[in-house]
């Protein structure tokens, strides 16, 4: 309705309404410039906004043993040393000392202060056992599908539940990695 005509009324043509008065909005071109203003500003920081929320969306090391071919995962920590003192605190907050033990000496699940692990102790293989898991707590069967055999035996055999997304980033799977290493590692054939 024009505004002319709601200004030209009588009281007796136009019902009274309690609410706020919307007459501003009668003229929708006043408002052309503003609307296209929003609308450009949308469309060009759009993609910016993607890019912000995708940088900041960080792959669990589940997503990444399930994203990676087999073989290629390798740690970015060749001087275990640097991190291995890190990579025990991780270890204990993530709760892996309530099967492995404190030391990594065992308990309910294999010790890992062994000369031989059962999968073998190469880094992709490494990784994968703790994000995947292994056995029937492996989600369906992720870890025997890339064709993971043992190599080894301990007198405590039970799968190994997957720790992928417990483990927030590869970063401090890794971590925990080069400590695994540095437990008693003289006495793998891999040395330390």
């Amino acid at each position: 309705m024009p505004l002319d005509y709601l200004e030209s009324a009588s009281s007796s043509q136009v019902e009274q309404v309690e609410g706020p008065d919307l007459r501003c909005f009668a003229n929708v071109e006043t408002f052309k410039p503003a609307i296209v203003g929003i609308l450009l500003a949308l469309v060009l920081t759009g993609p910016t906004l993607q890019a912000e929320a995708s940088a900041s969306e960080v792959m669990t090391p589940a997503a990444r043993a399930a994203s990676t071919p087999k073989g290629e995962l390798k740690s970015p920590y060749p001087d275990i040393t640097k991190v291995a003192e890190e990579g025990r605190r991780k270890y204990m907050a993530a709760g892996c000392n309530g099967c492995h033990g404190g030391g990594g000496g065992g308990g309910m699940a294999a010790p890992l202060t062994n000369p031989v692990w059962i999968y073998g102790d190469d880094d992709d293989t490494l990784f994968r056992v703790i994000a995947l898991g292994t056995g029937k707590l492996s989600p369906d069967n992720a870890f025997g599908k890339l064709g993971y055999k043992r190599k080894g035996s301990e007198n405590v055999v039970g799968p190994m539940p997957p720790f992928g997304k417990v483990i927030k980033t590869d970063d401090d799977l890794w971590k925990i990695i080069a400590w695994i290493r540095s437990v008693n590692c003289e006495l793998r054939e891999s040395g330390c």
